[in-house]
């Protein structure tokens, strides 16, 4: 039953949001092409719900074809790859609001465990059965493991966050996780990788 009310939820505060940040969704991309020449939104594949793949979309961060340079796939502190513009929407999490189009299409949540890459921390078929439960739900924007040290617990960690999530999903846990997130945005705590990624870290290519 609250899986329908969440999806609701979902839809409604979408539109909302699409509709007060309509200033953003013009400024940001100017902001980024003025600085970087190349398309001001970032899509990477992602793995959803069931471990079907998705398009999902975040303000590019960094400069065209910054995967393909010399650091890899992961950012890092001083990455020069990182442009001005894109240091400042890491750091606020602006960089995220674009997969606000993600939850409307229902390839996302607000609330759930984060989308991860189709390959890393390892391939859907790697995953242990007790592990693919985490993939029994829409992926969010933040998540029970984002509000429990995010990019400072190991992969291990975060996929028992995240069943945790799935066997327990409530509006009550919904709200604290939320709640939770607002304090985190405002203290613009662990926006951004401090080190080269590893296992233990989150992509933030884009």
């Amino acid at each position: 039953m609250y899986t329908v009310v969440k999806r609701l939820l979902d839809i409604i505060f979408s539109i909302i949001l699409i509709i007060i940040f309509i200033p953003i969704w013009v400024l940001v991309p100017i902001m980024i092409r003025l600085e970087s020449k190349g398309n001001p939104i970032f899509v990477q594949d992602r793995l959803g719900v069931n471990g079907k793949v998705f398009k999902i979309y975040k303000f590019r961060t960094m400069c065209v074809g910054a995967e393909n340079m010399g650091s890899g796939q992961y950012s890092f502190e001083g990455d020069s790859r990182v442009t001005k513009i894109g240091h400042i929407l890491r750091k606020t999490s602006i960089d995220e609001l674009p997969q606000i189009f993600n939850i409307l299409t229902g390839k996302m949540s607000f609330i759930g465990p984060r989308p991860t890459l189709t390959y890393h921390p390892m391939k859907f078929e790697e995953y242990s059965a007790e592990q693919k439960h985490r993939f029994d739900v829409r992926p969010g924007v933040t998540g029970i493991a984002q509000v429990n040290g995010r990019k400072q617990i190991d992969w291990d960690k975060r996929i028992e966050y995240d069943n945790y999530y799935v066997a327990n999903m409530s509006l009550i846990i919904d709200i604290k996780i939320f709640c939770a997130t607002l304090v985190s945005l405002i203290k613009m705590n662990d926006n951004e990788n401090v080190e080269e990624t590893t296992n233990a870290k989150e992509s933030k290519v884009g």
